[in-house]
């Protein structure tokens, strides 16, 4: 369906799989505009546009949407990235976000030159995020990024604080999905290199790769990059204050919020 035309909703171009009402629906209540910044962020706030972003959480409600009720079924193969572009109105990089949502849920696996494909109608009870499974993060993580965010108040030279506050600034900043994807893994690096303890530091860096999956299905399914940013801020200013019980206890209300977020996704 294209999310900018005016065939009824539910309606499929011709050719291509049906979506459903309440798909529709919940295409016809994505939301875009305008969310300011906050005004104590590191550099100047200005308000951004989240269209793309929309447009994206849209298109992937829709795909998840026929693949629970049915209407595009196990082992069925998706229209190209092409196709769905033109059926939906939007520009291939948001089918490609939305075609991420879906294989990160594991509702789908994309196969190369070959398309991508639907192994699932139901989001599993565990997330593959890279080598590491969404459970084997939220219960390794507060062991070890709580104690670096204290250990970073504490220890951060100057020049960890100016990093650290550069890749916030680009973060709250960003309006690209991606990139604001690479910056949250470059954020919570930045946090584990400052602690000065070389054991975070290398099992941050090892684990990075899962960081960015996670981050990007949040982003996506759960529409957290903006709550992220506030969150974030918090951080930055606890350890810039050099408040180590502030900069724990700021981590571990990040941390919680991610796992409710991934708790939400896998129970719907």
């Amino acid at each position: 369906m294209n999310l900018s035309d005016s065939r009824t909703a539910g309606q499929a171009a011709p050719g291509q799989p049906a979506v459903s009402q309440k798909a529709a629906a919940g295409q016809r209540n994505a939301t875009s505009g305008a969310v300011p910044r906050p005004a104590q962020a590191p550099r100047a706030s200005s308000p951004r546009p989240l269209a793309r972003f929309s447009a994206a959480e849209a298109v992937f409600s829709a795909i998840r949407q026929d693949i629970e009720d049915g209407t595009v079924e196990v082992g069925a193969k998706l229209s190209s990235e092409a196709t769905l572009a033109a059926q939906y109105g939007v520009s291939r990089s948001v089918i490609r976000e939305a075609l991420r949502s879906c294989t990160a849920l594991g509702l789908t696996v994309t196969k190369t030159g070959k398309g991508t494909f639907v192994v699932a109608d139901r989001v599993a009870n565990d997330l593959a995020l890279g080598q590491y499974s969404a459970r084997d993060l939220n219960e390794a993580r507060p062991h070890i990024e709580v104690p670096a965010a204290g250990l970073a108040a504490k220890r951060r030279s100057p020049e960890d604080l100016e990093h650290l506050k550069e890749i916030f600034a680009s973060m709250a900043a960003e309006t690209d999905p991606e990139t604001w994807v690479s910056l949250d893994a470059s954020f919570h690096s930045a946090i584990a290199r400052a602690s000065g303890n070389k054991v975070f530091e290398s099992v941050v860096a090892d684990i990075r790769e899962a960081l960015a999956h996670q981050s990007e299905t949040l982003n996506m399914v759960a529409d957290r990059q903006h709550v992220s940013d506030d969150e974030h801020l918090r951080i930055v200013e606890a350890i810039e204050a050099g408040d180590a019980s502030a900069a724990e206890a700021a981590m571990a209300d990040h941390l919680s919020a991610v796992s409710v977020a991934l708790d939400s996704i896998l129970s719907k």
